[in-house]
């Protein structure tokens, strides 16, 4: 079984060459409150959502003002905090709605806003003055006096536009004082400036400014020459596909003890828009990452390769460490999404070993399969079983209807929320 500790007393640590200066904020995506409980489950210190509007992800699940509540309570129960996304552009006859938004927020207890125009924090700062708030990365900061320049407005935190790289962020971080920086380490790109693209709004009308992005950079697309019309010549094509302007992901895991020693505070995944299962095997892969870290560089480098490959396990592109250390490499690539393991079923209740563990089904699994399961302490393997079909009380080998709930024996103890994985049969590897 691999554990993970969850120390936060150590304030700073000497490791071979690297000092951490302080143990860096794992900042996980809630676009629903499943998400939400599993970020928790898996080990997240503090979790990104939006509300139905004014967030740059209008197609998650979001948060109405109820919900919202729930979430804040929830978390706020756990000891973590909650940021709420309010980093759309807004125009002047959207300011009213948003500052009211954000006084209904502050006073439900969110933690902070994250807020990307500067009219708009200087509006929240006037109208809201004990929202505590934080500069996304729709900004597009990229240097110290625009940092400074924020912190002198009243915010307390910058995320960093992705174009800014690894040395960079070293030597703007030994500048500041008093200003926390947070970046992205894991999830999906953009082709464009901090994600500030018009092709979504060029194309289909829907703005990704405004929250409503259609991902167009996904689409296939074809060259057709005028004088031959609807003769379509791919620009690049494999058996996939072509897709020539789609970024690769993101994956800092490798040079996580660096970003640490650079002075970042917050380390950010994105994927609101992403499954409950994508977000418990990133969080829990960079919960381990960085605990292994507090113990020793050494620690972690030795577990690095088991790290790379859990991540694996959750459906991605092909990844690289986009402009960190340097240039990224060449966006596009037909690959599309592949995964290593597929999301088999959530346990409902705590189960001690033996037991008939409830399980939410998701995708299809065969009794006589390696199952791994999820924990917040690491990942277990068993042998799936026969099991009981709750709706009609049979004992059945395989099960394809999801969203029933089974009963199956497992080996060890389980508790609400671990999730159970196997053989990929539903999704590209």
């Amino acid at each position: 079984m691999r554990r993970c500790g969850r120390s936060t007393t150590k304030r700073e640590v000497s490791s071979n060459s690297m000092t951490v200066r302080r143990k860096p904020e794992l900042l996980c995506p809630a676009g629903s409150m499943e998400a939400l409980r599993t970020a928790l489950h898996f080990g997240a210190d503090a979790v990104y959502g939006g509300m139905k509007a004014y967030g740059l992800r209008a197609f998650a699940g979001n948060f109405d003002e109820e919900q919202l509540r729930e979430a804040v309570e929830l978390v706020h129960s756990r000891g973590k905090k909650f940021y709420l996304t309010m980093n759309i552009m807004p125009f002047d006859d959207q300011l009213e709605g948003f500052v009211q938004a954000a006084k209904t927020a502050h006073a439900i207890g969110v933690d902070a806003a994250i807020v990307t125009d500067i009219g708009a924090i200087v509006t929240l700062r006037e109208q809201v003055p004990g929202l505590a708030l934080h500069v996304s990365t729709q900004a597009s900061t990229v240097n110290t006096p625009a940092v400074k320049h924020y912190q002198q407005l009243g915010c307390e935190r910058v995320i960093l536009a992705r174009e800014v790289g690894l040395e960079r962020i070293s030597a703007m971080t030994s500048q500041l004082e008093g200003m926390e920086i947070e970046t992205f380490v894991h999830g999906a790109s953009c082709v464009a400036y901090s994600g500030r693209c018009l092709l979504s709004s060029a194309l289909t009308g829907r703005s990704g400014n405004q929250g409503a992005c259609a991902q167009p950079c996904r689409w296939q697309y074809a060259v057709m020459e005028m004088k031959r019309p609807g003769e379509y010549l791919p620009v690049c094509e494999d058996a996939n596909g072509t897709y020539i302007f789609s970024a690769k992901d993101l994956n800092l895991m490798p040079i996580l003890p660096e970003l640490v020693n650079a002075g970042v505070a917050s380390l950010k995944i994105e994927g609101r828009m992403k499954t409950e299962y994508y977000v418990a095997v990133v969080t829990g892969a960079y919960r381990r990452a960085i605990d292994l870290l507090w113990e020793s560089e050494d620690r972690f480098r030795q577990e690095l390769p088991t790290l790379m490959a859990e991540l694996a396990c959750a459906s991605h592109r092909e990844s690289d460490t986009g402009f960190m250390l340097g240039a990224p490499e060449v966006p596009g690539g037909a690959e599309g999404f592949h995964q290593e393991r597929e999301y088999i079923g959530r346990v409902m209740e705590d189960a001690a070993a033996d037991e008939g563990a409830r399980i939410l089904l998701k995708n299809r699994f065969y009794a006589g399969d390696r199952l791994e399961v999820m924990t917040s302490g690491g990942v277990l393997s068993a042998e799936a079983k026969p099991f009981l079909r709750e709706k009609t009380g049979e004992i059945l080998d395989t099960l394809g209807v999801a969203g029933e709930i089974i009963r199956m024996q497992l080996p060890f103890p389980v508790q609400a929320g671990d999730m159970l994985r196997g053989p990929v049969r539903n999704h590209r590897r």
